[in-house]
C-alpha cells in the first residue's frame, strides 16, 4: 500500500520540490499541502495522511503546535516529521513533547528524507535517543515551566517576547533578529493572540514575571 503524505511549509517552491521528490517513489503519494498552520489544521484531519511533514517555523504559528493539535484530535494520528532550516534545542524539545516521530534539517539529502518518511510511516522514530533522554531528564527534574500559553509560542515568538520585555520597539527587534519590521509586527500580533493579551505592555509584564523564578 502507498504511504500518504501531507506537506506543510510556507514556501511554495519548497513544497513543490519535496512533492516531486516523494512522488517519484512508487510507494509514496502526496495527498495535500498547506502554507500556514491554519490551513494544515483544517485539511489534515479530512485527508488523514499516514505522515505529515511539518515546517517548524510558520507565518501564523509553528509546526510543533500543529503536530500536537492533530495528534490530540485524530485517531489514529499521522506520524509527524518535523523539518526545519535551523537547529534549535527548544524546538526539538517541543517536538518530542508533542509526539513527533522525527526531526530533520532541511539540508537533509533527498534519499534520506524519503527513507525518513518510510521509517516513521512504519512506526519508527528518527529522534536522537540522547536528545530524547535529555528531554525526559528535564521533565523528571521539573525545571520546564508548565504554561500551556507560553508553550504554544514558537521559538522565534519567544525570542521576540524577551526583546519586548527588554523594551525594544518592533524596528529595534527587527534589527536585532535581521527581520523586516512588518514581519516583527506579525510575530507580535501572533504571540499576543496566543497569550491572550491585547497590548504589548501586558506581554512585557508577563515576560518579566517569567524571568523572576530563574533569577532566584
Amino acid at each position: 500500500m502507498s504511504i500518504s503524505v501531507f506537506l506543510l511549509d510556507d514556501h511554495e517552491i519548497v513544497r513543490r520540490g519535496i512533492a516531486q521528490l516523494l512522488e517519484s517513489e512508487d510507494d509514496i503519494v502526496v495527498v495535500g499541502e498547506a502554507g500556514t498552520a491554519a490551513q494544515a489544521l483544517a485539511r489534515i484531519p479530512a485527508l488523514r495522511p499516514d505522515v505529515a511533514i511539518l515546517d517548524v517555523r510558520l507565518p501564523d504559528g509553528d509546526g510543533v503546535s500543529v503536530c500536537r493539535d492533530i495528534r490530540s484530535a485524530m485517531s489514529p494520528p499521522p506520524a509527524c516529521l518535523m523539518l526545519t532550516s535551523f537547529s534549535d534545542d527548544e524546538a526539538l524539545f517541543g517536538a518530542i513533547i508533542a509526539g513527533a516521530s522525527g526531526y530533520l534539517l532541511k539540508q537533509v539529502a533527498g534519499i534520506d528524507l524519503v527513507g525518513a518518511v518510510r521509517t516513521v510511516a512504519a512506526g519508527g522514530s528518527l529522534l536522537d535517543p540522547k536528545a530524547t533522554g535529555l528531554v525526559l531528564e528535564r521533565l523528571r527534574r521539573g525545571d520546564e515551566p508548565t504554561d500551556p500559553k507560553f508553550d504554544s509560542l514558537s521559538p522565534q515568538e519567544r525570542r521576540i517576547l524577551e526583546l519586548i520585555a527588554d523594551g525594544l520597539t518592533n524596528r529595534q527587534i527587527g534589527a536585532e533578529l535581521y527581520l523586516a519590521e512588518k514581519t516583527v509586527k506579525n510575530y507580535v500580533s501572533s504571540l499576543l493572540h496566543k497569550l491572550g493579551f491585547a497590548r504589548r505592555t501586558e506581554a512585557a509584564v508577563y515576560a518579566a514575571e517569567r524571568r523572576r523564578p530563574s533569577a532566584r
